[in-house]
């Protein structure tokens, strides 16, 4: 389990409903819920939000972070951009939970136009219980930070 317990989310404007529907759900779950994204469904630009979601992660201010935006894939690439990020896109449970274990993933995006909000947070309940095998994935994350 993440020593962090405290866990940024963030999301663009297509995202705002689920993304609050996360934030009850996590905070249930004794997580402390740092909520950056926007509060109104004005356009807005999935890249500005990912970018932030990940600086909180990359300092160490949050231990995790779950973005959001239609299909999860651009708010995942502007996240990844930011040293130190792992972010993978799921739309399913299985995924969430490797992207952790054998990748050590430190985010997680998802697609609000891909997923409902009940798949949603089942994929969030499979990536926060999920934890890290290390052994050999330790070595193959060591060479994605070294790349």
């Amino acid at each position: 389990m993440t020593a962090n317990k405290r866990i940024v989310l963030s999301s663009d404007h297509a995202a705002l409903q689920t993304r609050q529907a996360i934030a009850e759900h996590i905070a249930a779950l004794g997580w402390e819920v740092v909520d950056i994204g926007p509060t109104t469904t004005e356009s807005t630009h999935y890249p500005i939000h990912g970018k932030a979601a990940a600086e909180r992660v990359a300092s160490g201010d949050c231990g995790l972070g779950i973005i959001l935006c239609g299909t999860g894939q651009g708010i995942m690439m502007a996240a990844n951009k930011v040293q130190g990020i792992r972010c993978g896109a799921c739309c399913d449970t299985f995924s969430a939970r490797m992207i952790r274990q054998h990748n050590d993933a430190n985010m997680l995006a998802l697609g609000v136009r891909v997923t409902g909000e009940g798949l949603a947070l089942d994929i969030v309940d499979a990536f926060l219980n999920a934890e890290f095998e290390g052994g050999r994935h330790a070595t193959r994350v060591d060479m994605i930070e070294a790349s």
